[in-house]
């Protein structure tokens, strides 16, 4: 009888249906956003679609917030630093990925496989340009905050962030930008090897 039982309560346990419910808000996305140990190009991938989907998805309702809410203002003020916040991230992971097919130096040695350096330096362009959307959506969402007298300490980081792009401390345009003008200095570089450099 007890292994009937044992039987029984492990089909119940095992075989039943798995519970799910489908992602539909904003929150509910970006908390799928997570940073792994070894952050390999398909990890970053699937935080960027994760990201991606979350600018696309509409807001929770504000009980259900990553932020206290309590008045229509703050409500306002947290779905603008949600929105700068995110663009943001997108703007690290672009960048991030990007490194991985960026040649920073265009070594002599490296002319065998002149037309593979350039295909990689084309990735690492369109990342990089790619990136340099996202910041300006970024910095665009960080603008609508300006004069806004709500402060969210839950998500003080966001608002340290928003910040430092209105101070000008955190310019990933700058970055992105010199990334692009070594990479332009880099494909030409390649593009001038020929037979006779290795």
């Amino acid at each position: 009888m007890k292994k009937i039982l044992a039987a029984a309560v492990a089909c119940v346990v095992f075989c039943a249906p798995a519970l799910a419910y489908k992602l539909f808000y904003a929150e509910q996305l970006y908390e799928l956003y997570h940073r792994h140990l070894h952050q390999d190009s398909d990890s970053i991938m699937e935080n960027i679609v994760w990201l991606e989907e979350a600018l696309e998805a509409p807001f929770a309702n504000p009980l259900y917030a990553l932020a206290r809410i309590e008045s229509p203002g703050e409500w306002k003020h947290y779905r603008y630093l949600f929105k700068m916040h995110v663009n943001l991230l997108l703007v690290e992971l672009h960048l991030r990925l990007g490194y991985r097919y960026y040649k920073q130096r265009p070594y002599f040695y490296n002319a065998p496989w002149r037309d593979q350096n350039l295909e990689s330096l084309e990735t690492a362009e369109t990342l990089f340009r790619t990136a340099l959307y996202y910041w300006e959506q970024s910095v665009s969402w960080s603008q609508k905050l300006y004069g806004s007298p709500y402060h969210l300490n839950d998500v003080q980081k966001w608002e340290d962030d928003n910040y430092r792009i209105r101070t000008g401390d955190l310019d990933y345009g700058d970055i992105i930008g010199e990334h692009l003008r070594q990479l332009e200095e880099v494909r030409a570089a390649f593009e001038r090897m020929d037979e006779d450099t290795y």
